[in-house]
C-alpha cells in the first residue's frame, strides 16, 4: 500500500518537512547514565503502568542510537524530532553533565552530517525527581529551573539545530499528571491541575527568552495536543459542554500563549481551583513564537453533566485504535482550520499524528494496513487544511518505533519500526516504507 497525496498538493514539495518523533524517556533506557525522573518513580509505584514496566532499558537508544539514525537516514525523511533528558545534561546541584551533553551531541553531529533537520523537545514529561521532591510543576521555582537547563543546553548544542520546541504537550503534564494522576507524579485534585499548568506555561515563556537571547536563528516554539470537543447531541445543553470541555482542556494552553489570557470560564472555576498568576505572568507566556507545533489523535464527544458540567461519551459503532481512541481525520481538519479562524497562528508544524495498532510481525514483516490506512486518511486532512488557508509546515509521524508507550507501558505499539524488546532488533513496519516512499517522491 502506498500514502498518496493530490497531484497539486502543497505538501508534496520539497520545502514541506516530513519528520518522524521520538521523546527520550520512551525510547532511550541508559538508566544508570542520568538522574532519576517522575517516571521512574512513577513506575516503581503498584498499578500505574498497565505492564508493571518501565523505561529503563526501553529501546536502549541510549547504546543503540547509531544504527537508529541510520535508520533513519534510510527513511527518506527531513527532520527528526526527538526529546532531551532533563535529568541526563543537569547535575542536581545545577551543573552541566558533560557525559550527558556528549551524548547528544554525537547524535546530532550524525544527523547534520546526514542533512536531517534537527528539531529538539526540551521538556517531553521525564521531571528530574528531585525538583518533584520539591513541589515539582506546582512549585513555581521548577519553571526558573527549567530556563536555567534550557539556557545550559542551547550554549551546549551551539548550531546544531533547527528547531526548539519548550515544552510537549504541557496538557498531559498539567490535567494527566497533577489532576487526574493517571501519569507521573500521579497526583489527584483539580486544585492542582490548573496550578501546575501555569507553572509549565511560564516556564515556556521563561525558556522562550532564553531562546530567543542565545538561539535567534532557530525555529523556536511550543508543541500543544488537542483533543476537539465535539458536543454528543446538538442540544443547547451539549453544545455549552463541549464548549467548556474544549475551554478547560484545549484553548486553556494555547489562548494564554497567543492572546496573553487564560479563557473566560478560569472565572467561574472554585478560588481554590486556580492558579496564582503574578503581574508579569502573561506578559513572558505570550511572547511571539515561530512556530506552533501540533499534535493530534483523536476527537472528544461531550454531553451535559450536572455535577461536572460536561462528560464523555463514546461514540456508537466508531472505528477505533488500539488505544481505543476513535479514528476521525475530519477532527484534525476541523482544528487546524478553527485555529486559524480564532488566533492570530505562526507557521504550523504538525509534530506528532499516529496511531497504536495490533501489530505482528511474520516472517519478519509488519504488514499494518490499518496504520497505513490512518496515516492515509490523515495526511488528507491536513492537505484540506492547507487548502483552506492554514499556513502547515511540515508533518511529523508519530512514532519513529515502537516504545514505552507511558501508563500502557509497552502494551501498545505506535512506531512505524516494530521493535522486539527481547533482542532490541528493529524491523520497518508497511507504514514505514510507505511513508519514506511519500517523503522520497516529492
Amino acid at each position: 500500500m502506498k500514502l498518496t497525496l493530490p497531484h497539486e498538493s502543497r505538501m508534496k514539495s520539497k520545502d514541506f518537512t516530513y519528520g518522524v518523533a521520538t521523546a527520550a524517556f520512551q525510547i532511550e533506557g541508559g538508566i544508570e547514565q542520568r538522574l532519576p525522573c517522575i517516571w521512574d518513580t512513577f513506575c516503581e509505584k503498584p498499578d500505574t503502568i498497565a505492564d508493571n514496566s518501565n523505561g529503563a532499558i526501553a529501546c536502549d537508544h541510549f547504546h543503540l542510537w547509531q544504527q537508529d539514525i541510520e535508520m533513519i537516514k534510510a527513511l527518506n525523511v527531513d527532520a527528526y524530532r526527538l526529546s532531551v533528558s532533563w535529568g541526563r545534561v543537569i547535575n542536581q546541584d545545577g551543573t552541566v553533565n558533560q557525559s550527558g551533553i556528549q551524548f547528544y551531541l554525537q547524535l546530532l553531529d550524525l544527523l547534520n552530517q546526514y542533512n536531517i533537520k534537527v528539531f529538539i523537545t526540551l521538556y517531553h514529561w521525564d521531571l528530574p525527581q528531585y525538583l518533584e521532591d520539591n513541589g515539582g510543576w506546582l512549585n513555581r521555582e521548577t519553571a526558573y529551573q527549567f530556563q536555567h537547563y534550557t539556557e545550559q543546553v542551547v550554549n551546549a548544542f551551539g548550531d546544531r539545530v533547527y528547531s526548539y520546541a519548550t515544552l510537549n504537550e504541557p496538557f498531559c503534564s498539567a490535567y494527566l499528571g497533577y489532576e487526574l494522576g493517571i501519569h507521573a507524579p500521579g497526583i489527584k485534585g483539580k486544585k492542582y491541575g490548573r496550578k501546575a499548568a501555569h507553572h509549565l506555561l511560564l516556564a515556556h515563556g521563561l525558556a522562550m527568552q532564553v531562546l530567543n537571547k542565545h538561539s535567534p536563528k532557530t525555529l523556536n516554539g511550543i508543541v500543544l495536543n488537542f483533543t476537539p470537543a465535539y458536543p454528543a447531541t446538538d442540544s443547547e445543553s451539549d453544545i455549552a459542554a463541549a464548549k467548556f470541555a474544549d475551554d478547560y482542556l484545549n484553548q486553556w494552553y494555547i489562548k494564554p500563549i497567543i492572546d496573553g489570557q487564560y479563557p473566560e470560564i478560569l472565572a467561574q472555576l472554585p478560588a481554590a481551583h486556580q492558579p496564582e498568576i503574578f503581574a508579569d505572568d502573561l506578559a513572558i507566556i505570550s511572547q511571539a513564537i515561530d512556530f506552533l507545533g501540533i499534535n493530534y489523535y483523536s476527537r472528544a464527544l461531550y454531553q451535559a453533566d450536572d455535577v461536572d458540567i460536561y462528560r464523555e461519551v463514546k461514540p456508537a459503532d466508531a472505528p477505533l485504535t488500539d488505544m481505543g481512541w476513535e479514528i476521525y481525520p475530519q477532527g484534525l481538519t476541523d482544528l487546524l482550520i478553527s485555529l486559524n479562524q480564532h488566533y492570530k497562528l505562526p507557521p504550523v508544524y504538525i509534530t506528532e499524528n499516529g496511531a497504536a495498532m495490533k501489530d505482528t510481525i511474520i516472517d519478519g514483516n509488519v504488514n499494518d494496513v490499518e496504520r497505513i490506512a490512518y496515516y492515509q486518511s490523515h495526511l488528507l486532512a491536513v492537505d484540506q487544511a492547507i487548502n483552506a488557508g492554514v499556513d502547515i509546515k511540515g508533518y511529523f509521524a508519530w512514532s519513529l518505533m515502537d516504545n514505552f508507550e507511558w501508563a500502557e507501558g509497552y502494551l501498545k505499539r505506535f512506531g512505524i519500526v516494530y521493535v522486539d524488546y527481547l533482542t532490541q532488533q528493529r524491523t520497518v513496519k508497511a507504514s514505514g516504507h510507505a511513508f519514506s516512499q511519500l517523503s522520497k517522491d516529492r
